[in-house]
């Protein structure tokens, strides 16, 4: 069982025992009493009922796997409830969904309480929110656009109590695993921006004023179904996001396994071919793919043997035919990961030159792939900044000189000149992993034969 310190039990506590008080007047009516009240009572159950059945698919599995949909996926159905019911009532419709899903880990039953509750509490806030500023009880004919308003607010309010309950529980566990599970979102899931929930709350009112229409509850879900859609659909989305993020982290770990001495240079040529396409104002969607080529520009080295990667000192003639042929080898590993897109042609072609000089196919210009013209700078700029087997870090200023006087024959003039605008810009900070010691910026102690400059890069870049 995971440890919870007392602090946050207390904070748990006192959570569920504040719940427990808003929802007091509806559990204080007797069954008598509850035949002559107003409660909707119809309404409480038939809403409770549907949350429910929205979260219980979360406990089964597929394919060895849970049934995920998304964080906030079935709020519309709580904010609803806090627009039809008065707050006590609204508080319930939450509490069996949230006992009866799923949650990640030990304690589950203190896991599920504590979800009840700041759902509870949340719901029963934006019911008070909602009524404070003038929402109607049923809206069955709402004045568009004012009854808006009141739904934002509700929802907003809905908001606010999450994001303060999370970051309670997040002050007293300090580090402990966040209790919100897929029923609840985690606290940086929830508390990210208060815009999903504007638009839960819109969705919640379009329920409430359907579910009060001649048309009856049912109808409510032509609303419910479609955003469920949506969101399995964007849930998928990351979900595939989040596979293609481990199939890059797992190839650049082997990487670095292999080659020690350029560890951590895979993720620093991805930032620098990030920040040379945003000064070349590259479309949004295209910055993550110039990442993944930094990132995954070396794959192809795991083809390589391990002491030509590891050797001190200059490389024969062969043992340089041996590592020039790494972008082939890369290419090849990656040409059946569809999401990479433009990366496998910059990786193929990294070690391209502008004048025909470079390899594996001596393309010329504009030849060359713009990616692959990026990441090549990128490399270069990093391979000089970082100590190597073979030399020591120079200073940022002289490997920027050092890719001015290659512009043109060895890199492409334009990303160069972007390079060097984002570094005036943003700066550069080189990070020092367990195998380097940090360099001052110095003149440096190098093996490279006189005037070699960037072009040195292709022992290791």
């Amino acid at each position: 069982m995971t440890a919870i310190p007392t602090a946050a039990r207390v904070y748990i506590l006192a959570v569920v025992l504040c719940a427990a008080a808003a929802a007091g007047p509806v559990a204080a009516v007797t069954p008598l009493a509850a035949i002559t009240t107003a409660l909707p009572w119809a309404s409480m159950l038939l809403l409770a009922v549907l949350y429910a059945g929205c979260e219980l698919p979360a406990r089964y599995r597929r394919a060895g796997e849970p049934v995920r949909v998304g964080a906030g996926t079935f709020f519309p159905v709580l904010l609803a409830a806090a627009f039809l019911l008065p707050p006590a009532a609204a508080a319930l419709v939450s509490v069996p969904g949230a006992l009866l899903g799923r949650v990640d880990g030990p304690p589950a039953g203190v896991r599920r309480v504590w979800r009840a509750a700041r759902l509870a509490l949340a719901t029963w806030a934006a019911a008070h929110a909602y009524l404070l500023l003038g929402g109607e009880r049923t809206p069955d004919a709402p004045d568009f656009p004012y009854a808006l308003v009141p739904a934002l607010a509700g929802a907003l309010a809905f908001f606010l109590v999450l994001t303060v309950l999370d970051a309670g529980v997040r002050a007293t566990a300090e580090g402990v695993v966040p209790l919100a599970g897929p029923g609840g979102p985690t606290p940086t899931r929830s508390s990210a921006s208060p815009a999903p929930h504007c638009v839960h709350g819109l969705a919640g009112l379009m329920t409430a004023v359907l579910w009060g229409s001649p048309y009856g509850p049912l109808s409510a879900l032509f609303v419910l179904l479609p955003m469920y859609l949506s969101c399995w659909v964007f849930a998928q989305y990351h979900r595939e996001r989040a596979a293609h993020q481990a199939t890059i982290r797992a190839l650049v770990q082997a990487v670095d396994i292999k080659d020690r001495y350029t560890r951590g240079h895979s993720e620093r040529v991805g930032r620098a071919s990030v920040l040379i396409a945003r000064e070349l104002s590259m479309a949004e969607e295209r910055l993550e793919i110039v990442r993944f080529a930094g990132i995954l520009h070396d794959v192809g080295k795991l083809g390589v043997p391990t002491r030509v990667l590891r050797k001190e000192g200059p490389l024969t003639p062969e043992e340089r035919r041996v590592i020039e042929l790494h972008p082939e080898y890369g290419h090849e590993m990656v040409r059946g990961i569809r999401f990479l897109g433009e990366a496998r042609a910059a990786i193929l072609h990294h070690h391209e030159r502008m004048d025909g000089s470079g390899y594996p196919y001596g393309l010329v210009g504009t030849q060359i792939p713009e990616f692959a013209r990026v990441v090549a700078v990128a490399d270069a700029f990093d391979a000089m900044t970082s100590t190597r087997s073979y030399r020591r870090a120079r200073p940022v200023r002289v490997a920027l000189e050092e890719l001015e006087r290659c512009a043109g024959t060895q890199f492409d003039p334009r990303m160069v000149r972007a390079l060097v605008r984002a570094l005036e810009r943003h700066g550069w900070q080189t990070a020092v992993t367990s195998d380097e010691t940090a360099v001052p910026l110095g003149p440096p102690r190098t093996t490279e034969a006189p005037g070699s400059g960037a072009s040195h890069q292709l022992r290791t870049g």
